[in-house]
């Protein structure tokens, strides 16, 4: 099956995003999650975003491309929200990427490079309204990406929730999960 290096959102390595690995893993994945807040969640997006601020961006991001090291080149790079740059910047720059998931946000690729790799499938999920997505711009870089490239997907669910595949958050949206889930599980069948 295929290895999955999953990064978690601004709020932390949460049980929603520990559940989520699990899911794959259920599905026979292996998935690597790495903790680049070592150990620390946050209740709200606001108390996540101020750590961030107080420890870094940078630090974090670095912690994140760390985590990479040592493990095998040939994996699909996952992240949900603020995860999404250490998943992009190594499916973009890392030789070897397999694929690539993006969870609730999406940068331009132009952040990363000249433009996305060749023979890099890749699966976008957000809400048409989530206003991080959606008034961040993260809807317009995706939708160029998927104009880029002949292997993008963007899959836009109604509603205004940011996170909302996260189970052990309040913005959590069950029947938008159960679509997103199967929609990622077989994005992985395919590359198996």
């Amino acid at each position: 099956m295929t290895e999955i290096l999953l990064y978690h959102h601004i709020q932390g390595l949460t049980d929603g995003v520990k559940a989520f690995a699990d899911k794959l893993r259920n599905a026979g994945h292996t998935v690597h999650t790495p903790d680049v807040l070592e150990g620390a969640t946050f209740n709200t997006l606001e108390e996540g975003i101020a750590n961030a601020k107080e420890v870094g961006f940078n630090t974090l991001q670095k912690r994140g491309l760390a985590a990479a090291e040592g493990l095998n080149a040939e994996m699909v790079y996952a992240g949900f929200s603020s995860g999404v740059m250490e998943a992009q910047e190594l499916a973009q720059t890392r030789p070897g990427a397999r694929g690539a998931l993006f969870l609730h946000s999406c940068l331009p690729v132009s952040e990363f490079g000249d433009g996305w790799p060749d023979g890099v499938p890749v699966q976008i999920h957000a809400m048409d309204g989530d206003p991080f997505f959606v008034d961040d711009g993260d809807i317009d870089a995706a939708k160029a990406l998927v104009d880029s490239t002949d292997d993008a997907e963007l899959f836009l669910y109604p509603g205004k929730k940011h996170l909302f595949s996260d189970s052990s958050l309040s913005s959590y949206v069950p029947a938008a999960t159960k679509q997103l889930t199967e929609r990622v599980l077989a994005f992985l069948q395919r590359l198996g």
